[in-house]
């Protein structure tokens, strides 16, 4: 039950009410008086479409392609898929028993296009299989409505007494247009196939997916590992065959009360070595929960990219090339400690030395330098914040002849600078400039050899001591 415009009407209704006449969108003292024991409730559009999302997710044990069609329906992309339960029949019989078992209320078709699928699904008989490049004879005898046109536009066409879509189909296709509109044309040719149907889906759509069924339902961590192996030795074996390899991957276990347990890995370069890929999953089985067991395991593979055959090197025994020996340390770090926690420097474009270095993929390839001075050397170690030192120098322009730092005292013998660096004052307002943010820079060695990397903020002052920072050392 809902409220449209101040009036109530129903939203949705069950079998029994269907058979008593009923109908969504009928007011309900008119509902009320055709069936008085009627009960009713309040419609919680919300909690509908979390559910649908749930539903959605739950149906990835039969594709990797599920798009949510609100209020109440799902669109399967089923293709290169259905082979794995014996055809669309077998896969459509094994989603029934699922559904059924659950208790929900259900119609399901098959057929080339979504505008076909919905059609037959609404107003065909339930369970219709259209064979490849038969939906305009299915459609034929349906009703218009078949087409998802718009309520006005339907009830012109039942004024004009046409009751079935062949009827339209037979129309000349501009006369259908000026009298029926160009969204009704375009809901044709979707369902016929002639335009393309931009679907939403939950996941990317993936060609790149496997799955194993299990006869009895598996819970031990043994066997968890076992099926994981198997599904990577399958789906690495199509990759293979393909000339392909992938990025990332996500391996599913789906357990007897319908829900799903994910995990996900990814290489730092695209691969295809099944061995090395469980090894990436296994230490993360022992979060997996198969409940009362799992029934099913799906792969799918994402990021795919062409990859060819690699010819091992005759020096391999003495030195491994990177994706023999480093990308599989990359790989077990990134995924066990986070991507964001294993990356590499990088140098970039700035003359603020905090800003000149960033982080880029760890086998991401050679780095360019270009822009960096080299009569300017940057300490190997920066510091993420500038450290306050206690300095002592002859002149304001001149470097320290020593410093305390750390509670450590250090004599200068060598020092070079000033470098001057400023504000990126083009990120400011012109009437913000401040001296105090003026750095000069000095490179000092002591009596002990070691180098540092100070400066001394803002410009001099007379009256105002000077202030030193330690922002770097040297080796």
């Amino acid at each position: 039950m809902e409220t449209v415009r101040g009036v109530r009407r129903l939203a949705a209704l069950d079998a029994a009410a269907a058979r008593l006449g009923l109908y969504a969108g009928q007011k309900a003292a008119d509902a009320a008086a055709l069936a008085p024991g009627l009960v009713v409730a309040d419609a919680q559009p919300e909690a509908d479409a979390a559910a649908l999302e749930a539903l959605a997710d739950w149906c990835v044990r039969f594709s990797p392609a599920v798009a949510a069609d609100p209020p109440d329906g799902l669109f399967l992309d089923v293709d290169g898929v259905a082979h794995l339960w014996g055809g669309e029949q077998g896969l459509m019989d094994d989603f029934r028993r699922r559904l059924a078992r659950a208790g929900l209320p259900f119609r399901l078709a098959v057929a080339d296009t979504p505008g076909a699928a919905w059609a037959l699904a609404r107003h065909a008989a339930d369970g219709t299989v259209a064979a490849p490049g038969d939906q305009a004879r299915r459609l034929a005898p349906l009703p218009p409505a078949a087409l998802r046109l718009e309520p006005a536009v339907a009830a012109q066409v039942e004024r004009l007494g046409l009751k079935t879509v062949g009827q339209l189909f037979a129309m000349p296709r501009a006369p259908f247009a000026r009298r029926f509109g160009v969204d009704a044309l375009l809901r044709l040719d979707q369902a016929l196939g002639r335009v393309k149907e931009a679907l939403v889906f939950r996941r990317p759509p993936t060609p790149w997916f496997a799955r194993l069924a299990f006869a009895e339902p598996i819970s031990q961590p043994e066997d968890l590992a076992r099926v994981a192996a198997d599904i990577c030795a399958v789906l690495c074996a199509r990759l293979d065959a393909a000339g392909r390899g992938a990025r990332r991957f996500e391996l599913a276990f789906h357990r007897l009360d319908g829900r799903a347990q994910t995990l996900e890995a990814g290489l730092s370069l695209a691969g295809r070595d099944p061995v090395r890929l469980a090894r990436l999953f296994a230490p993360r089985l022992e979060a997996v929960d198969p409940g009362f067991g799992v029934e099913a395991v799906t792969l799918a593979a994402r990021e795919v990219e062409a990859l060819s055959a690699r010819q091992g090197r005759l020096g391999a025994g003495r030195e491994a090339a990177v994706e023999e020996g480093l990308a599989p340390l990359v790989d077990r770090l990134a995924n066990r400690l986070g991507e964001d926690r294993v990356w590499k420097a990088a140098p970039l474009q700035s003359h603020l030395p905090e800003l000149a270095v960033g982080q880029r993929p760890p086998l991401a390839g050679d780095l360019s330098f270009d822009g960096w001075d080299p009569q300017l050397p940057r300490p190997l170690r920066l510091f993420s914040r500038p450290q306050p030192i206690e300095a002592m120098a002859p002149i304001p322009d001149d470097p320290p002849v020593q410093f305390r730092w750390r509670g450590q005292l250090h004599r200068i013998r060598r020092a070079e600078g000033p470098e001057r660096v400023a504000e990126e004052w083009w990120k400011r307002p012109l009437d913000d400039a401040d001296p105090a943010r003026v750095r000069d820079y000095y490179r000092l060695e002591d009596h002990d050899g070691r180098r540092f990397w100070v400066f001394r903020a803002g410009l001099y002052e007379a009256g105002q001591p000077a202030k030193w920072w330690m922002h770097g050392v040297f080796g």
